[in-house]
């Protein structure tokens, strides 16, 4: 197989309440609504976790999701809460105006400048000026429990580029401008619990049934074997659907459709405000 002309996309969050987090991702980290979406059923690719039931997605970010790399945010209505695990270690962003912000909001700030999700995530903050020619998001970090093997898994089947590696993690990715993912390793088993996420790239159309035929051939996992899917009034993608060495999830949509099914949305912002105004309507 050909090296993969991948692109970087975003980390998929469960979340259970849509208020709280609006008001981290928008007024303390400062992402904006890209674009919002509703869903009557469950996505084929689990998408929005094992549940066949309404849901919506978010993405949130500091730009185009052409150019950075975003936070897609999964409501599923009947779910208000998640058991988190500790698959999940962290997201990197360089934003000294996102600690400014959270001590302006009385938001708690924790050891090492750690901000926390309404759900528990975390994200690091590097205490430096928010960059307006690159993306703010740096990494996105993993556990791993078998260093060598996730290094085997990501470097040389899937083909991501080492850029750093010590002795207890590595960080890979497609190219030194886009974010990048860190493998860190754990001395304890990895717990996925609920809240496990799924971490997204784009390749061309073209390359997909190479990734699938070349994991099937290693006897690693394929959750969804390329498969399309659809968005209301929006363009269709195929997706194939992988599990790394400890489960996590990753998704490879074609690039061709996805950057049309990921246009901004002007009416985004005003669409999620509508159905959260909901949401607190229907809890009265």
């Amino acid at each position: 197989m050909s090296k993969l002309a991948g692109r970087a996309l975003h980390y998929v969050f469960k979340i259970g309440d849509r208020n709280a987090t609006s008001h981290f991702y928008r007024d303390i980290l400062g992402m904006k609504v890209l674009r919002h979406e509703e869903f009557a059923d469950g996505c084929e690719a689990t998408c929005n976790g094992p549940y066949a039931n309404r849901w919506s997605k978010t993405m949130v970010g500091y730009g185009s999701e052409d150019t950075h790399f975003v936070v897609e945010l999964t409501y599923n209505y009947p779910v208000k809460q998640y058991d988190l695990g500790n698959d999940f270690i962290g997201i990197t962003i360089k934003s000294r105006e996102a600690l400014e912000r959270a001590k302006q909001h009385d938001y708690p700030i924790h050891e090492g400048n750690v901000l926390k999700a309404p759900d528990g995530y975390r994200f690091f903050i590097l205490d430096e000026p928010q960059p307006t020619d690159q993306d703010p998001v740096q990494k996105v970090t993993l556990a791993s429990t078998n260093l060598e093997r996730s290094i085997a898994y990501w470097h040389k089947l899937l083909g991501l580029d080492i850029y750093h590696q010590e002795k207890n993690k590595v960080t890979v990715g497609f190219a030194p401008e886009q974010a990048k993912l860190e493998l860190q390793l754990i001395d304890e088993p990895l717990n996925r619990a609920q809240a496990y996420g799924r971490i997204a790239f784009t390749i061309p159309f073209n390359q997909q049934e190479d990734v699938d035929a070349r994991v099937k051939a290693a006897n690693e996992t394929v959750l969804n074997s390329l498969i399309s899917l659809d968005t209301p009034g929006k363009a269709t993608v195929r997706v194939v659907i992988l599990a790394d060495p400890d489960g996590h999830e990753i998704c490879f949509v074609d690039d061709e459709n996805y950057r049309k099914l990921s246009v901004f949305d002007p009416e985004g912002e005003k669409l999620l405000d509508r159905y959260m105004k909901k949401d607190l309507r229907d809890r009265q």
